[in-house]
């Protein structure tokens, strides 16, 4: 009874799947290269770099900022490359006509050097050219390019993945009795002196065996980035999870627009707490890569790169942070990517695995490899099924035909 409820939950589920899953797949394939891509397609976005020359720090590149873009408030700075920062900008409102300033983009992109503009685009719109290439391939990738609705979408497709990961295992284990893994090590092997229909099926129920754990991944980790309420709920079940709320929560005091700590002060505030805290905490401080502050806390938070960072190529995701009083600069909370709450760690290493953001070039490269194995076996889950149903059907006409030497009442030869 399980064995064919879960059939028919790994058929339907897959059929339901299979372009989507295709879909992303393909553009996982790529975007598994998105920052060499973007050097491709979007050159002038990354700055010239100057050997002996140390980069601004980020309260300096926020005043920077703000003063190339003053209809408009800062609201975060970050390196998300070496060469190559990213400012968060939210409308200021036009005194003339009472409405917000229509900015015109949501990237804006400075030299780490001179703080300087490298330029501007608003993401995904192909109409700006191919600067935007990779930013359309990332929102087909992630929602459809289809927004909010395409995320929840997504969300949900991510969450039915997961499942069928558990279903499709189950289903290659030995049903009848017997020595089990004599039995079972057939389905880890593909017969390639078989028919071709053989082979895919074989190909298919193999690869989703030598892979699972690392489809298991992207699946739930898929869910993570786009059903974050399920996702929150089943890791907090099942692990000691603090989600980013738990770690810096909000607080009573009313929306503060405009901090008595101006950027420049509250980075060297930031570096000096953490600092402080890891020598308490044990841990070591490598670069800084961003600072953010949010009017509806009245705090900045000041991010580095730390010994308890996950991600190797690139400094988002797994960020060691530091939350500070925008008036006082007092020291509010830690949050620590690894090592502290099991759930966190995970995350960390979800978000890096996804992302192909550790192991080096290698591992890059299975990535890669790994988006075109998700495709390929939706496609033949898809041709496994018109098989089977091809072969019902031919079952089915065989039993209505009517044999050639059977007399038929009425009828004479």
């Amino acid at each position: 009874m399980i064995h064919r409820a879960l059939v028919f939950l790994h058929r339907w589920t897959g059929l339901l799947m299979a372009a989507f899953l295709a879909l992303i797949g393909l553009t996982g394939s790529v975007l598994a290269y998105n920052t060499e891509l973007e050097r491709v397609f979007a050159p002038q976005l990354f700055a010239h770099p100057h050997p002996n020359t140390r980069p601004l720090d980020v309260g300096t590149l926020a005043a920077c900022a703000q003063a190339l873009l003053p209809q408009a408030r800062v609201r975060g700075v970050v390196y998300i490359q070496p060469d190559q920062v990213q400012v968060y900008f939210e409308p200021k409102i036009n005194p003339s006509t009472g409405r917000l300033f229509q900015l015109g983009f949501d990237e804006f992109f400075l030299d780490p050097w001179s703080g300087r503009e490298l330029g501007r685009r608003r993401r995904g719109d192909l109409r700006e050219g191919r600067i935007n290439v990779m930013p359309f391939i990332y929102e087909v990738h992630w929602t459809l390019a289809l927004g909010e609705v395409g995320h929840w979408f997504f969300g949900i497709l991510a969450l039915l993945w997961s499942l069928d990961c558990f279903a499709g295992f189950y289903l290659t284990l030995p049903q009848r009795a017997g020595p089990f893994w004599s039995r079972w090590k057939f389905a880890w092997r593909v017969k390639w002196s078989a028919r071709a229909s053989r082979i895919n099926f074989d190909m298919h129920r193999a690869a989703g065996l030598w892979l699972w754990v690392m489809l298991f991944v992207l699946a739930w980790s898929s869910v993570m980035m786009n059903l974050r309420p399920v996702y929150e709920r089943v890791m907090r079940s099942v692990s000691d999870y603090h989600s980013f709320d738990d770690e810096f929560p909000p607080t009573p005091a009313e929306r503060n627009e405009h901090p008595v700590l101006d950027w420049h002060t509250a980075a060297i505030i930031g570096q000096k707490l953490i600092t402080e805290e890891a020598s308490s905490n044990g841990f070591s401080v490598r670069e800084p890569l961003g600072l953010w502050y949010s009017p509806d806390s009245g705090t900045y938070t000041y991010e580095v790169r730390s010994s308890r960072d996950v991600f190797e190529r690139a400094p988002k995701g797994g960020i060691t942070a530091v939350t500070l009083d925008g008036n006082s600069g007092a020291f509010r909370s830690l949050f620590r990517p690894t090592g502290e709450h099991l759930g966190n760690t995970m995350e960390s290493w979800l978000y890096a695995l996804h992302m192909a953001r550790v192991f080096c070039k290698p591992y890059q490269l299975f990535v890669c490899f790994l988006g075109l194995v998700v495709a390929v076996l939706s496609v033949s889950g898809v041709c496994i099924w018109r098989k089977k149903l091809n072969g019902r059907k031919q079952a089915v006409l065989a039993k209505t035909r009517v044999p050639s030497d059977v007399a038929v009442p009425g009828i004479n030869f």
